[in-house]
This record gives structure tokens, C-alpha cells and sequence, in this order.
């Protein structure tokens, strides 16, 4: 077991005297090398659980745990540290940093952790030529493809070799080809590197060929 959620909620203030409740007590366990799709309607509350397990964000009620680990009442920096450390993230607009190059952004968070650049930029090189970008480098965003630079933020999100990597519509914004690219280079990397996948998606191609899907309807679990 890499993480377990139990009883999740998630409520936000939306005035005076009123509130949203978007998340409604949502458990969820992820082993290792396990790749989940979590599927629904928009407004399901989809990205704020992946917020909440991928610790961008803490639940109103509930418990996160690590590694059996509860980490919900951690301090901000330990949080940091560990989102750092051990979580990868890939989201469907790439963020990717349009004054670095391909290989500057894969090393940003090795720069974050306080790691060496030099020493970890071969591990950089090597995991854009596992994504297919051997030969791109030096380019920065403006000089990628849609395709590529989602392929980038794949790459960086493997960087600190992370035991779980949060990926929120990470095809949303590419045609049919490289989305289907994209998918298999997923699946290439769990086989070859062994990182858990938790995969918020409308694709259902993408959806079918995961291990296991996690449908939810208006902030529960059905």
C-alpha cells in the first residue's frame, strides 16, 4: 500500500452562510505499480480528490495516509518535502517554465530538493530520451510540439524517481495521435520504472486499459 484516503471530505466556503460540500467522505487505496483512472461528469469533485491525495491541498475531514504514514496533520514544509520527494504530478497544461529548456525543466525539481545539477543532469537526459526527446534537449517549450511538451512534463514528473505520479487530464489538450502516444509511453514507463499512476481522465480508451476505475458522481465513490 503507497496511499490510503478514508473519509475524505472537502468543504468550501461560498459565503456568509452558505458552503459547497464537494468531496462527501471518499476512501480510496493505491497499491505499487498500480495505474487508476478516476472518471465521471465535470463538477464530480474529480480534480480536488487528486488535489487532496497529491497533498496540493488538505481535506476538511479525513485522513491521508503514506506509506502508512498519516500525513494529513503535517506541517507545510514537511508537506513540501514530501510532495517533493516521493510524488510526481502531470496536468493537462503542461507548466512548463517557457525561459528553460527541455532539460532545465526536467531538472527543476532536483533544483527544488537542493540536489546537485550536475550531478543529476544525466538522469534528466536519460529519462527525455525514454520519453523521446533525445534529440530535443536544448529547445525550450516554444520550440515543442503540444505533444512534446506534455512528454517533458511526463520526464519532470519522474525526476525525484517518485513513488506515486498524479496526472490530471494529461491528454485533455492533444489530438487523437499523441494522446494515444502519450498513454502508451504511461503504461511504458510503469512497466520499466514501477511508479504508481492515478489518472483523472474523459478518455475512454485511456480509462479501459487502466488496472483499475474509480467512478465518481457528484464528490462520492460509486
Amino acid at each position: 500500500m503507497i496511499l490510503q484516503a478514508t473519509n475524505i471530505h472537502k468543504t468550501y466556503s461560498t459565503g456568509k452562510d452558505s458552503s459547497l460540500n464537494v468531496l462527501k467522505g471518499i476512501s480510496l487505496s493505491i497499491v505499487e505499480s498500480e495505474i487508476i483512472a478516476i472518471v465521471g461528469p465535470s463538477g464530480a469533485g474529480k480534480s480536488t480528490l487528486v488535489h487532496i491525495l497529491g497533498l496540493l491541498d488538505k481535506p476538511t475531514q479525513g485522513e491521508v495516509s503514506f506509506e502508512g504514514k498519516n500525513i494529513t496533520s503535517l506541517k507545510d514544509e514537511e508537506i513540501s518535502t514530501l510532495r517533493n520527494q516521493k510524488i510526481g504530478f502531470v496536468f493537462q497544461f503542461h507548466h512548463l517554465l517557457p525561459e528553460f529548456t527541455a532539460l532545465e525543466n526536467v531538472l527543476m525539481p532536483t533544483l527544488i530538493a537542493g540536489k546537485s545539477i550536475k550531478s543529476e543532469t544525466e538522469r534528466a537526459k536519460n529519462l527525455l530520451s525514454e520519453v523521446g526527446l533525445s534529440e530535443r534537449i536544448d529547445h525550450k517549450p516554444s520550440e515543442l510540439s503540444g505533444g512534446e511538451q506534455q512528454r517533458v512534463a511526463v520526464a519532470r514528473a519522474l525526476m525525484n524517481n517518485p513513488k506515486i505520479i498524479f496526472a490530471d487530464e494529461p491528454s485533455g489538450n492533444l489530438d487523437s495521435e499523441n494522446a494515444d502516444k502519450l498513454h502508451n509511453l504511461i503504461f511504458d514507463l510503469r512497466s520499466k520504472f514501477g511508479q504508481s499512476f492515478v489518472i483523472v481522465t474523459h478518455n475512454k480508451e485511456l480509462a479501459a486499459r487502466a488496472d483499475r476505475i474509480v467512478t465518481m458522481v457528484d464528490g462520492k465513490i460509486i
